[in-house]
């Protein structure tokens, strides 16, 4: 909790900055959130097996492991804003390139380029929006941001279902999204550098020692949501439910996400971030122990908004106390950190979930869910106690 006093010597929130970066990387969310159902439908139109296109969507998470750890470096060699600008230009070449070429085999090596050229955006984007709100504004900023990134991608598969897959509209669509998130940092001149800080340059394995608890904290959090994405509707059509329902729960989850994270955000500023991971977690973990209970009432849907809330609140949550605690280029290898420990929850959690559900049917994906949060609280509560102890 933040005291008045610390509270009237803190600077100003930035708005203008802020809400620039925010209009910036809402368009690029937009766009990434159209690109995934597209590529998707153009190599099902091609005759691809489920197995090809999956391993293809795999290629854009491989680039985003590839590139985290020389974000750090690249933003100390050509600044942050030249390197956000330069990426969101070479976002829009690789879909130039994609629609040019329409070859699925060569989508392979272009989409792992994407991968390698967004994670900078993503990186810088929640570093800028971090280091521009004041502490005690720092929960409501986050959960506006995410809010509206979570907003831009979901519009993304909404303008495909107006446009359709055919001919250059889609391709177009997204291109401009990218050249409007660069002609937006572009024009902002009030954007941190985080260049050269006089900070440690250990840059992502060393911050690893500094936050264990943080990043373990984003991986679960990143294991959370794409199992529940991956593999909800193969848990419920255990259940026997049909697929209208199926894509409602979907649907559940996306809202839980897009409406709860500034409410959460506020309790961080009044509790702190530490608690609402612990606070997340325990909740995840309740909620999937609720999915097998209640799948086949009509209380699975309170539950499933709450889920898709705390379960990405997780991340929201690290995020906020990574802003509390560490700045200039700190901030920077952490959420670099932050965005590879990402990929890596994405490799652990749908696999891993999948695995267990076909050997012990579909209580596997809710045993699963409830386990990386058990842990995660018990590691959380670990690290807190050995901090007290080191001070004591």
């Amino acid at each position: 909790m933040i005291s008045s006093a610390s509270v009237a010597d803190e600077p100003p929130l930035r708005w203008a900055p802020l809400v620039g970066v925010t209009a910036a990387l809402a368009m690029f969310g937009a766009a990434q959130g159209l690109s995934y159902p597209l590529f998707s439908l153009l190599m099902q139109k091609q005759g691809m097996s489920p197995a090809m296109i999956g391993l293809s969507a795999a290629m854009m998470p491989l680039g985003l492991i590839a590139s985290a750890a020389f974000v750090p470096a690249a933003v100390r060699l050509v600044g942050a804003r030249n390197l956000a600008v330069g990426c969101s230009l070479a976002a829009a070449a690789c879909f130039l390139l994609i629609g040019y070429l329409q070859d699925w085999f060569a989508w392979f090596v272009v989409r792992f380029m994407i991968g390698v050229v967004i994670n900078p955006l993503y990186i810088l984007g929640e570093v800028w929006a971090l280091s521009m709100a004041p502490p005690s504004r720092r929960g409501r900023v986050m959960g506006v941001f995410n809010t509206l990134m979570g907003v831009g991608y979901a519009s993304g598969p909404l303008v495909l279902t107006f446009v359709g897959t055919a001919g250059w509209t889609p391709f177009v669509i997204a291109i401009v999204g990218f050249l409007a998130c660069a002609t937006v940092l572009r024009i902002l001149s009030d954007l941190s550098g985080f260049e050269d800080d006089g900070q440690s340059k250990g840059g992502v394995l060393g911050f690893a020692a500094l936050a264990p608890a943080l990043l373990f904290a984003v991986l679960v959090s990143a294991a959370n949501q794409q199992s529940t994405y991956s593999l909800l509707p193969v848990f419920g059509a255990g259940h026997g439910l049909p697929e209208a329902v199926l894509a409602a729960m979907l649907t559940a989850l996306s809202m839980g996400n897009i409406l709860l994270q500034i409410p959460l955000g506020l309790m961080a500023e009044r509790v702190g971030g530490r608690t609402m991971i612990l606070f997340c977690a325990a909740a995840t973990a309740t909620c999937a122990v609720l999915l097998p209970i209640l799948i086949e009432t009509s209380l699975i849907w309170p539950v499933l908004v709450i889920m898709g809330a705390v379960g990405y609140g997780v991340y929201t949550m690290a995020l906020v106390e990574l802003g509390n605690r560490f700045n200039g280029s700190l901030l920077v290898a952490g959420n670099a950190a932050f965005a590879l420990m990402w990929g890596f929850g994405g490799i652990v959690g749908p696999p891993s979930s999948g695995m267990v559900m076909q050997a012990f049917g579909p209580i596997g994906l809710p045993a699963v869910l409830a386990s990386l949060n058990i842990m995660l609280l018990a590691f959380a509560l670990y690290r807190a106690a050995s901090r007290r102890r080191s001070t004591s």
